[in-house]
C-alpha cells in the first residue's frame, strides 16, 4: 500500500477511536448546564418567597389530567304519600218501609146486598133475588116471598146441597116443590110457589125463575140470605 493510503488509513482509524469520548464529553456538558440552570432557578424561588409557588403550579401543569371522568350525582326524591281523609257523612240513613198491598180482594159491587160474588143472593125486606157470576149480577132482580112467623128462612151464607127437578114435601102432606135446589141442611130450598102467600122457610120463586135458578146453580155454589 502506498504511504498515502497508509497514513489515510491510520487517520481515519484514530478519528473513529475518538469519536465516542467527544460524544460523552458533548453529553456531560449539556447535563452540567441543565443541572446549573435549574440550581440557579431554585435559590431564586427561595430568595423571592413565591418560587415553591411557581414551583407547583408547574409541577401542577406537567401532571396529566386524570382520564377518568367524574361519576353522575343521582339524587332520588321519593315524595311523601298523599293522605286524603273523608269526613263522615252528617246526612241521616232513611229507610222507608212501605206497607204490603193487601191480597184480599174487595167485595165486589155487584149492585146487590150481598157481598158473593158468585151464586145466589137473597134479600128478605126487599122481597128479592139475583143470580151473580164473576161479580155480576147475570140474572134479577126476581120477586120472591120468604118464610112466615114461626117458621122464618135463616139468614147467612150457604152453599147448595143438593137439587131435585121435583120434590115433594113429606112434613107439609107432600106438597109439590118443582125445581127444588136445597141450600140447608134443615131443608130449606128454591122453588116454585106462589108469590102472595108466606112459606114455611123456603124461598118461593116464579116457575121462571125457579127453573133459571134451577139450571143455573151447581152444588157447592153460594147462597146468601139478608135480612
Amino acid at each position: 500500500m502506498p504511504p498515502s493510503l497508509q497514513q489515510q488509513d491510520r487517520d481515519h482509524r484514530g478519528a473513529n477511536l475518538r469519536r465516542p469520548h467527544d460524544v460523552n464529553t458533548g453529553v456531560n456538558k449539556i447535563w452540567l448546564v441543565l443541572t446549573g440552570a435549574v440550581a440557579a432557578a431554585a435559590l431564586a424561588g427561595c430568595s423571592s418567597g413565591g418560587g415553591g409557588a411557581n414551583v407547583q403550579a408547574a409541577a401542577l401543569a406537567s401532571t396529566p389530567a386524570s382520564s377518568s371522568e367524574a361519576a353522575p350525582t343521582t339524587t332520588t326524591t321519593t315524595a311523601p304519600p298523599s293522605t286524603t281523609t273523608t269526613p263522615p257523612s252528617t246526612s241521616r240513613s232513611t229507610t222507608t218501609t212501605k206497607k204490603p198491598a193487601s191480597t184480599t180482594a174487595a167485595p165486589a159491587d155487584t149492585g146487590t146486598p150481598c157481598s158473593i160474588t158468585e151464586g145466589a143472593c137473597v134479600d128478605i125486606s126487599a122481597k128479592k133475588a139475583w143470580l151473580i157470576s164473576g161479580g155480576k149480577v147475570v140474572y134479577g132482580p126476581v120477586p120472591v116471598t120468604t118464610g112466615r112467623k114461626g117458621h122464618p128462612t135463616p139468614v147467612g151464607r150457604f152453599s147448595v146441597q143438593y137439587k131435585e127437578k121435583m120434590h115433594y114435601s113429606k112434613e107439609f102432606n107432600n106438597a109439590p116443590m118443582p125445581n127444588s135446589v136445597f141450600f140447608t141442611n134443615t131443608g130449606v130450598a128454591f122453588h116454585s110457589g106462589s108469590l102472595a102467600a108466606q112459606s114455611h122457610g123456603c124461598v118461593h120463586l116464579s116457575s121462571a125463575a125457579a127453573q133459571k135458578f134451577f139450571n143455573s146453580l151447581s152444588v157447592g155454589e153460594a147462597v146468601q140470605v139478608v135480612p
